[in-house]
């Protein structure tokens, strides 16, 4: 359910800035994006876990926050992460 120290690491590097980068808006939105899709999985098999299911929509509004605050700082990397990560918006 969660993610790896390995993938979250990959993820990181994927999305980094530039080298050393660990706390951007496009990081942390990635490592939260890679979450949110492994709780999904689980709710696939898991239907009536509703105490994680609290905590997707804790992750989800958390990304939400983040991407909003990365549309008003800088349109262009906003869109260029949403089309990255294939997020619909």
């Amino acid at each position: 359910m969660s993610i790896t120290p390995q993938r979250k690491a990959e993820v990181i590097t994927e999305n980094a800035r530039g080298a050393g980068d660990t706390g951007s808006a496009e990081v942390q939105v990635a490592i939260l994006t890679e979450r949110i899709a492994n709780l999904t999985e689980h709710f696939k098999t898991h239907k009536k876990d509703n105490h994680s299911r609290r905590g997707l929509l804790k992750l989800v509004s958390q990304r939400r926050g983040l991407l909003d605050h990365l549309k008003k700082v800088d349109e262009g990397r906003y869109a260029a992460l949403i089309e990255k990560l294939g997020l619909r918006r």
